[in-house]
């Protein structure tokens, strides 16, 4: 490993495979007409299909805008715990001329055949897949308890928009977002990623953060999608302790994160926020004026 390889916050360098560079950009201008009948020109997202194939055995196709396919491969991979971690991982290249992602391990996997033999569909946008067992697993992990204030989740709500750049322009995709938020700083926004599925924008945040030795425990995770039991499991696998979205939440991703301890705020835009666990991590500390017509019951703010 030479000098440029990543280093963790101690100095110790982190291991990173061979990899192409091959993100596409992620918006195509094409014509259409409006509804005077006129045409006009604007942007639509990207969609290309990807086949990840896993030491030459074909894994899954992944619908995507393409901007960073290696990422995507990577957190894909150790998300579904396809490998045992990022330094099994030998070589991965794209080829988009034949829509396909060839990953190499030292040690060709051995127990590939029954990871695949356990598969569930999940609600993920294009119909997302997990492989095995990962939900008996999951449960066993436990995200670090953090304290969160009112005006912090204010500040990040305020900064995000302004990186919906791909939504912005051409629609039709989600965002995800890693974070630093602090009570005595702007929120920093270490990776902010569009997809056309919000599980693919995770998995790309994953193999960002895997790649480069990123602690996730200090960090937020927002993203523009629902909450589901496929969101909470990736940010759990992150150990990143604050999940937030300005979508709305599923029961089974409520379950999961109350057993996993993460801090689950949805419906968050503007001043508006709705807190289904950990509503006693957080301090309100900017509680918004009483709004004309409506009288707040006794511990409303807090009940979630």
């Amino acid at each position: 490993m030479d000098a440029a390889t990543p280093r963790t916050d101690d100095g110790r360098r982190t291991y990173r495979p061979e990899m192409t560079d091959a993100g596409l950009r992620p918006a195509h201008e094409v014509d259409a007409v409006d509804e005077y009948g006129q045409r006009r020109t604007g942007f639509i997202a990207g969609e290309r299909a990807l086949t990840l194939f896993l030491d030459d055995r074909e894994i899954v196709t992944l619908m995507t805008l393409g901007t960073h396919p290696e990422m995507l491969t990577l957190g894909y991979l150790l998300n579904q715990r396809l490998v045992p971690c990022i330094e099994s991982v030998d070589a991965i290249r794209v080829d988009w001329g034949a829509g396909r992602v060839d990953v190499e391990t030292f040690e060709r996997i051995s127990d590939l055949d029954d990871k695949l033999r356990h598969r569930t569909v999940t609600t993920g946008c294009g119909q997302g897949t997990v492989f095995g067992r990962i939900g008996d697993q999951i449960e066993k992990i436990r995200v670090p308890r953090v304290a969160v204030t009112q005006s912090s989740i204010y500040r990040l709500l305020a900064g995000i928009s302004e990186h919906n750049e791909v939504y912005r322009r051409a629609g039709a995709v989600h965002g995800c977002a890693l974070c630093e938020v602090t009570d005595d700083s702007d929120p920093r926004i270490d990776l902010f990623v569009e997809d056309v599925g919000r599980h693919n924008a995770a998995d790309a945040i994953s193999g960002h953060m895997w790649l480069n030795a990123i602690d996730g425990r200090s960090k937020w995770f927002y993203t523009t999608g629902r909450l589901t039991s496929e969101m909470v499991i990736k940010v759990a696998q992150m150990q990143v302790p604050i999940l937030l979205s300005r979508s709305g939440v599923t029961q089974r991703g409520l379950e999961l994160a109350r057993t996993i301890g993460v801090v689950l705020i949805a419906r968050a835009k503007g001043r508006h926020f709705l807190v289904y666990n950990g509503a006693d991590q957080i301090t309100f500390d900017a509680i918004p004026a009483q709004r004309p017509g409506t009288a707040r019951q006794a511990g409303s703010s807090t009940s979630a």
